[in-house]
């Protein structure tokens, strides 16, 4: 996945935006709250995205390669997965991480924030 197409998948996700900061990392957020960060490896310029998941995933997922836990996310007991390389996670599984990640973060927004944007209301 190059950064062209993680933003155009980002984007279509409703209710989100994005901004450029923390050193040119393409950030995405639902309702002002991050739900996946796009970076670069200086060395290689791979783009490395970085994801929320369950506690579950995050075991599955924390060793593979091409995978590992979110630096400074992870450190901080948060359940964040950065993938950085298609060594074990193709883009369909990236996708399908990040949709799930942007239903974990809205799943955390105020409930009156959910009703009016309506975001998980068949929950």
């Amino acid at each position: 996945m190059d950064v062209r197409s993680y933003n155009k998948f980002c984007k279509q996700l409703p209710h989100t935006s994005h901004v450029v900061q923390w050193g040119g990392a393409h950030v995405w957020k639902v309702a002002g709250k991050v739900f996946a960060v796009g970076g670069w490896n200086d060395e290689d310029e791979q783009l490395f995205v970085t994801f929320k998941c369950s506690d579950m995933s995050y075991d599955m997922l924390k060793d593979l390669p091409g995978c590992r836990p979110a630096p400074y996310l992870a450190s901080r007991g948060m359940k964040w997965i950065q993938r950085t390389s298609t060594e074990t996670m193709d883009d369909d599984a990236l996708r399908d991480y990040l949709k799930e990640s942007y239903r974990l973060v809205s799943l955390g927004l105020p409930k009156k924030t959910q009703k009016t944007l309506g975001l998980n209301q068949d929950a």
